[in-house]
């Protein structure tokens, strides 16, 4: 398998992207308010990313992609359709999918909103294990791993909880394109074919939904939602691989976690 290992140019480059792609999602928070269409928050996107950082949404045409951002709400798992008909309202959860393009280089990043102040607490807790699954894999990224030790950390810490992991969708190697290889899987598997090397880039976005794992696509060809109707919950990082551990090239100013992992 033909994986791209990044060099200090490319990763510098990386690293900005990467930066850009964070300061979307922080920039974005406070419109996250009841009554605002997914359209309004997309087009607020897509004026920060071109005229304020001077770069490019990847997700705008890609593979026909008809915006900015994809914007995911309650039961849609991801790719949601930002449009002019869908308001924000109280309790929903909100997935915001950025990614940048700046010097020829991707980044791609997103996170979980929960709209107004009163927030339920399961739905609080579907999206704080989301995250805690991404989290829990940073701790173990090193050169000299399987691949598949990613998913399997994954799976690990879902199985503590009541939630399901969605298989149909992975992350992604990530750089001069906006996916490349390798492919990284969310739950535990069997592929101990590729071994991790130190300059390797690539996202780990697990979906874990609140009911079955089970989903399908809408008639637009984007649009995916869970099955059984359950609340479905999405973190995302771009994850570059050093010489001993890993740096999380997309980290938001708000995340209480390290920027750098030491793990030999």
């Amino acid at each position: 398998m033909n994986i791209s290992i990044k060099t200090k140019k490319e990763i510098e480059k990386m690293r900005i992207s990467g930066h850009l792609a964070a300061k979307v999602l922080d920039m974005i928070k406070p419109y996250i308010i009841p009554n605002i269409t997914t359209l309004e928050l997309n087009n607020i996107c897509h004026n920060y990313i071109t005229n304020t950082q001077k770069a490019t949404s990847g997700c705008l045409g890609y593979h026909g992609f008809p915006k900015s951002v994809c914007i995911s709400i309650n039961e849609i798992v991801c790719h949601g359709i930002p449009n002019s008909y869908e308001k924000l309202k109280i309790g929903d959860i909100v997935n915001i999918d950025i990614t940048i393009i700046k010097n020829k280089y991707y980044a791609d990043t997103s996170k979980m909103f929960i709209v107004g102040h009163h927030i339920n607490k399961q739905t609080k807790k579907l999206c704080h294990v989301a995250k805690k699954s991404l989290y829990s894999t940073f701790k173990i990224i090193k050169p000299g791993i399987k691949i598949n030790l990613i998913g399997e950390t994954i799976q690990k810490y879902i199985n503590t909880t009541t939630y399901s992991i969605v298989e149909e969708y992975c992350g992604h190697g990530i750089g001069k394109n906006f996916h490349e290889k390798p492919y990284i899987i969310h739950y535990k598997n069997y592929d101990k074919t590729i071994i991790l090397k130190e300059g390797m880039t690539f996202t780990i976005e697990p979906i874990i939904n609140a009911g079955k794992k089970h989903v399908f696509c809408m008639k637009d060809g984007w649009t995916v939602k869970t099955k059984d109707n359950s609340l479905s919950a999405q973190y995302e990082h771009t994850i570059l691989v050093t010489n001993n551990g890993c740096e999380i090239l997309t980290l938001r100013k708000t995340e209480k976690i390290n920027k750098i992992y030491q793990n030999t």
